[in-house]
């Protein structure tokens, strides 16, 4: 399996320090508002890397971070009335809720920034005692320059960088490239008791202390978007192997940007997204199946007319699974023929396909061009005379490969009766127990399929929208 690390500008072979396990991390957002679909990008991206780790046998310790104090929550919380921590709060909730109906699944752990707070405190005194870090009036700077090694993820030049950059009389930075560890609050900002002030950290502390805690000093794969490169990233390393002194991460996977109809996605410019703004227009699965459609190291366009392609090419895959699904229930035993064995044998090679293409450096694109080829390959073979050892092959095949990138193939529609009364049921019982949460978790889940609920006084009643 081969990976391009964008630590060495090309493709790698996988090669994990602990046989048989990867340890992954991926930053996440920024829980200020509802995630847009550019958040929605590595999310279903690094989720699929996973899945497919996990499907070629690695065991996956996958660990995804909440920053959950920052300027921009800071800045909300003001013009709300309410605290930093209400609004993070309520943002990662929300977030959680878009993953779920993404498909992106859970990580190991989803660490939050002002839960680790001393850990970044330790770190940051590691780096001062190692002379890499020092403070000035309550503030922590990292001494950039001190870090031989700044700039091997990005190719960027520190001198480059700092040319025509001047330092204003009162900067307390020995060296305008220095970056804060931590800084003093500000009045009316949540804040941290440290060696220096009363404080919080600054941003690109965070992820190296909460890799290093929950995946070790050296992990196989940190991934995000390509707009982390530099210099989110490109600090995470300096901090991370300095205050460790070992290699940070193996390998560094980055997405590509998002645009909208061809322009950057922005609020001044009218075209800005959030996922919550999709799903009142799509099923979420199809954001998911648009979004795979393209290699993730590729800029990718979201428009209405791409969408709803994607849309229809999603139903293709649901329809046949559908139709092998009804075929089952009137299929019988028998043997072979030779054209079934024929039939097995270029399904096992376009099987073989789909896992050629993922191995190199997780090419979904060409992974489900490899499903539709099954596709159309069940579609134009297998009947009610097939053998019912043959359709189950080729429905569980196509099940299984989607499953692989989180798509579900299931049709909406085809949510029974049943399924929608127990899980009414459950929300009822969820209800009785005081568990608003899980209620309300049931509500948002049937709302995605179609189904909406009206709480009435003779009970709950329900109705496909």
């Amino acid at each position: 399996m081969k990976i391009y690390n964008t630590l060495n500008n090309k493709k790698e072979e996988l090669v994990p320090i602990e046989e048989g396990k990867i340890r992954m991390y991926v930053c996440g957002p920024t829980v200020y508002n509802y995630i847009h679909i550019g958040n929605a990008r590595p999310m279903i991206v690094f989720d699929t890397v996973r899945r497919y780790l996990e499907y070629k046998g690695y065991e996956v310790n996958y660990v995804s971070n909440f920053t959950d104090v920052d300027d921009k929550i800071i800045a909300k919380a003001n013009e709300e009335g309410v605290t930093a921590a209400e609004i993070a709060e309520r943002y990662t909730k929300a977030c959680l809720e878009d993953m779920n109906n993404m498909n992106v699944m859970p990580a190991t752990v989803h660490p939050k920034a002002t839960e680790e707070i001393d850990g970044m405190i330790e770190m940051i005194q590691t780096l001062i005692d190692k002379g890499y870090a020092y403070e000035k009036n309550g503030t922590v700077f990292y001494r950039t320059r001190k870090f031989q090694g700044y700039g091997k993820l990005s190719g960027k030049n520190l001198d480059d960088l700092n040319a025509g950059i001047r330092i204003a009389v009162d900067d307390e930075k020995e060296d305008p490239m220095d970056f804060v560890l931590w800084k003093p609050k500000k009045e009316g900002e949540p804040s941290w008791a440290s060696p220096w002030s009363d404080g919080r950290p600054g941003w690109h502390i965070e992820c190296s202390v909460m890799s290093n805690k929950y995946l070790g000093s050296s992990i196989d794969i940190h991934a995000g978007g390509e707009d982390l490169v530099f210099p989110h990233h490109e600090n995470e390393i300096a901090q991370s192997e300095a205050a460790n002194g070992v290699p940070f991460s193996n390998y560094w996977m980055h997405n590509a940007f998002l645009n909208i109809n061809n322009h950057k996605m922005s609020k001044s410019a009218g075209n800005f997204f959030t996922v919550k703004d999709i799903a009142e227009k799509y099923p979420l699965q199809v954001l998911r199946f648009f979004m795979l459609n393209a290699h993730y190291r590729s800029p990718l366009n979201f428009s209405d007319d791409l969408m709803n392609s994607a849309s229809s090419s999603l139903e293709r895959i649901c329809n046949s699974v559908s139709n092998l699904k009804h075929i089952k229930d009137v299929a019988t035993a028998r043997d072979f023929s030779d054209d079934d064995k024929n039939y097995e044998t270029t399904l096992n090679a376009l099987s073989d396909k789909f896992d050629a293409a993922m191995d190199d450096d997780f090419n979904t694109a060409d992974a489900i061009a490899a499903i539709f080829e099954i596709v159309k390959l069940a579609n134009s073979y297998i009947t009610s005379d097939s053998p019912i050892e043959l359709v189950n092959i080729s429905y569980d095949r196509i099940v299984k490969l989607c499953d692989i990138l989180g798509i579900i193939c299931k049709k909406e529609e085809e949510m029974l009766d049943e399924e929608v009364e127990a899980l009414i049921n459950e929300r009822q019982n969820a209800r009785k127990e005081r568990n608003f949460a899980r209620a309300d978790e049931i509500r948002d889940e049937l709302l995605a399929k179609g189904i909406v609920l009206e709480d009435t006084r003779e009970g709950v009643r329900w109705k496909r929208s």
